[in-house]
């Protein structure tokens, strides 16, 4: 599978060197094939779908030989292609023709999978459900690896991005015509399309507020300059505690705050819902942003400090024309963890009544659900993703405009 190959350095005007060439062609003629056999492998061995009678029972596998046919067998042959391509030379230009077919495949056999779920569900019940099973996630996972890494051999500015929209409009497409309808997280989804809207907005509010109240509160520690260490020492201990653990803290701390402050209520705050839960996400960012900042502004050298102070320059003059702008790439690495750890931490926001993304989560546990409990984990997963490339992006840019 091309994407498991690492390219050549390109077509550019300056030639690899003579051993980075060799080491790349040699990655290729083992990692084509291997990616490509593994792929195969779990499409043709690993059930695709599971037939069961209602959406808690367990269902019967279903193999893409017989529910597929011609879907299986064309995005099977688009992953040889792509392996045998990249096998043969590994370049750039191979790398974006590799990813086309990548993205060719994943395409035809979600198609697929959606006709071959409503096939099977003709004439049964309206119980009964058609879910992915493991191959369909193993190849979907394969591919998305590989389309990955195949757009960042590729190297072309904003490649990634039109990739992931040229995807998703395709999806929706397709979501739109009903070809994805029988599918058992389709059908969750169309149970709960009002909720799932609501839900992203509460995940949102929480991860944002959490992220914001500890920004806030990284800056204020920051400036007890003789506290460092104990400030250090206190934040860490906080990333030992359990989350459920702390939330539940949080709940019996407000609580009795609430009965000696009973004013505290007409501000909207409570024992529960997204009061504790900001407050107990915004203690594990802490830490992250509390580093990176400290680590931001110390990052201009000596030299350069003493340059601004010749130059007259006031210390808050220095913080907003030296340190922060040298500090920048690292600030923003900061952010990214903080972003991307505030997002998944927002899901136990639901054990206390925050709501979000978590809550349906937590109702398909408790229901025995694995599709309800993948509708609310997916956009969890998507969130996450898109703050990390979108804040590595801007990290990566204020690296290059620092030289």
């Amino acid at each position: 599978m091309s994407g498991l190959v690492p390219g050549s350095a390109g077509e550019g005007s300056t030639a690899p060197p003579p051993s980075r060439l060799r080491a790349v062609r040699r990655t290729a003629r083992v990692g084509a094939p291997l990616g490509a056999g593994l792929l195969l492998a779990a499409l043709y061995g690993l059930p695709v779908l599971a037939l069961a009678k209602n959406r808690l029972a367990l269902g019967e596998p279903v193999f893409a030989a017989t529910a597929l046919g011609p879907e299986a067998h064309s995005a099977a042959a688009l992953v040889v292609a792509a392996a045998l391509i990249v096998r043969a030379h590994p370049s750039r230009r191979v790398a974006l023709a590799a990813a086309a077919l990548l993205a060719t495949a994943l395409v035809v056999l979600v198609v697929g999978l959606g006709g071959a779920a409503a096939d099977l569900l003709a004439g049964r019940p309206p119980a009964a459900r058609a879910s992915l099973a493991s191959g369909a996630w193993t190849v979907l996972a394969l591919l998305g690896a590989g389309l990955a890494l195949s757009v960042r051999r590729a190297a072309l500015p904003g490649l990634g991005a039109a990739l992931c929209a040229a995807l998703a409009v395709l999806m929706v497409v397709a979501w739109r015509q009903g070809i994805l309808d029988a599918l058992s997280l389709a059908v969750e989804l169309r149970a709960r399309r009002g909720v799932m809207a609501a839900a992203i907005g509460e995940h949102l509010v929480l991860a944002a507020g959490a992220l914001l109240l500890a920004s806030v509160g990284a800056v204020l520690l920051s400036l007890w300059r003789r506290g460092q260490g104990l400030v250090g020492g206190g934040l860490s201990a906080v990333q030992v505690v359990p989350a459920v653990a702390l939330l539940g803290a949080l709940v019996a701390l407000l609580s009795g705050l609430l009965r000696a402050l009973p004013a505290l209520r007409d501000l909207g705050i409570g024992a529960l819902g997204i009061a504790p839960a900001i407050l107990g996400v915004a203690a594990y960012l802490l830490l992250p942003l509390w580093r990176g900042l400290n680590r931001a502004l110390q990052a201009p050298d000596p030299a350069t400090l003493d340059a601004a102070a010749g130059l007259g320059l006031t210390r808050a003059q220095t913080l907003l024309r030296v340190r922060l702008p040298v500090g920048a790439p690292t600030l923003i690495g900061a952010l990214r963890v903080a972003s991307v750890q505030s997002i998944g931490l927002a899901t136990l926001g639901a054990l206390i009544g925050a709501g979000g993304l978590g809550r349906i989560v937590f109702d398909g546990m408790a229901q025995f659900a694995p599709d309800l409990i993948l509708l609310g984990a997916i956009p969890i997963v998507a969130l996450s993703l898109t703050a990390e490339l979108a804040l590595g992006r801007a990290e990566t840019a204020a690296r290059r405009r620092r030289g």
